[in-house]
């Protein structure tokens, strides 16, 4: 028997894990609310079973410009927010040092 309350729960469940996710550094902010992430993709060769690096950049949506070259963050999938953005920045996973001594020298001269 399932009440109101367990049918909704499984119905937002399938919505809320359909969007893709990735998680990688912060390679560019030189754009207005846009984030450029390089995610590292590793993966057993075919034929020789060596693992594999390779990596690819993904445009990403940062309303508030939050995120700073070097960050580990989390971005998500969403619908096409210009000609290459098809992602949105969902949180910044762990910060940057080189972003927190850029911030503390041009205060000290």
């Amino acid at each position: 028997m399932t009440t109101p309350d367990t049918v909704q729960d499984t119905a937002q469940a399938p919505a809320a894990s359909r969007r893709n996710e990735k998680v990688g550094n912060v390679v560019s902010t030189k754009m207005q609310k846009t984030i450029v992430v390089e995610v590292e993709m590793r993966k057993a060769h075919p034929k020789y079973k060596r693992i594999v690096k390779s990596s690819k950049k993904f445009y990403a949506h940062d309303e508030q410009n939050s995120a700073r070259v070097g960050d580990v963050v989390r971005i998500r999938e969403t619908r096409p927010t210009s000609k290459l953005k098809r992602w949105a920045l969902e949180e910044i996973v762990r910060r940057s040092s080189l972003g927190q001594i850029e911030d503390a020298a041009p205060a000290a001269v």
